[in-house]
């Protein structure tokens, strides 16, 4: 079974960081594009960045450019979003999302696998 586990959210204060990891397994996913996406309470899920296959193409959200950044490991299987100089407006769930071939995609109906989420919570 296909399957992706973020973990690393938390609470921080504004200005701090925060490491999410999304650990894929049921199959290789070395050959994914992997997705970031969160979703704030009352709001809808958006992009956050995403990385291709090989790590040679990354997008961001203007949002999160210059303070995210998306890497992976694929000989773990796990993907990483390093998230510094946290916002109150970053506080979400982000959800990690995967899907085959090599285009970046940033829209979230182009991914078909999908973690349950982890909570990011920024205090001001």
């Amino acid at each position: 079974q296909v399957q992706l586990v973020e973990s690393g959210g938390g609470l921080v204060q504004a200005g701090g960081s925060l490491r999410l990891s999304c650990a894929a397994s049921g199959r290789a996913f070395s050959s994914d594009t992997m997705g970031w996406f969160r979703q704030a309470p009352g709001k809808e899920r958006e992009f956050v960045a995403a990385i291709s296959w090989n790590g040679g193409s990354t997008k961001y959200a203007d949002s999160v450019k210059g303070r995210f950044t998306v890497s992976r490991d694929s000989a773990k299987n796990t993907v990483y979003l390093q998230m510094n100089s946290l916002k109150p407006e970053d506080t979400a769930v982000y959800y990690c999302a995967a899907r085959g071939g090599s285009y970046v995609y940033t829209k979230d109906d182009k991914y078909d696998v999908w973690g349950k989420g982890t909570q990011v919570a920024v205090s001001s």
